[in-house]
């Protein structure tokens, strides 16, 4: 059923792209809420990812890979969105249905200053390692999927988290 909504888009069919963007728009929004940190910024960074869908589409060559293109086209959105802003805000751990942050800890004895230190050890680490981190920590991507939209081997990506996680420990020493 995507692959046709996608053919139909590719062909110029607006309507079956607002399907597509229907069907993607919360997770785009999840995704860029994470990496982002603020709700004015995801919701910039959802619209110029459709916009670039759009305006891209006829040149996606492979249909059935809609869903990893615009993985990418967000985490771009994302990287461009932290560019014009300079500096990086808090990013919380993690977004509820409705959109807003929620905070969550590991026990209720858990500071505030320890869930600040974590957010700026968070914010420290490129956007490529905070898209590899969300994906798989926040929207339970698994390795295969992670894999196909990035196209490179699982074991690549079983690398870069691993780097990732190495990077986000080192930060996080680094706020003791």
């Amino acid at each position: 059923m995507e692959r046709s909504l996608v053919e139909r888009a590719q062909a110029g069919d607006r309507d079956a792209f607002e399907m597509l963007v229907r069907q993607r728009v919360d997770a785009v929004y999840r995704t860029a809420y994470a990496i982002l940190g603020n709700p004015a910024d995801a919701q910039d960074a959802t619209q110029e990812t459709f916009i670039a869908a759009w305006r891209n589409l006829p040149r996606l060559r492979e249909p059935e890979r809609f869903t990893a293109w615009l993985g990418r086209i967000t985490t771009n959105a994302c990287r461009m969105s932290l560019r014009h802003r300079r500096s990086v805000r808090e990013i919380p751990m993690e977004v509820d249905a409705d959109r807003s942050a929620v905070r969550t800890y590991a026990s209720p004895d858990e500071s505030v200053a320890d869930a600040q230190a974590f957010d700026r050890a968070f914010e420290r680490l490129p956007v490529e390692q905070r898209a590899l981190l969300v994906a798989h920590h926040l929207e339970g991507q698994q390795l295969a999927d992670m894999a196909a939209e990035l196209e490179v081997p699982v074991g690549t990506v079983k690398s870069r988290l691993h780097t990732a996680r190495a990077a986000l420990e080192r930060s996080l020493e680094s706020e003791r």
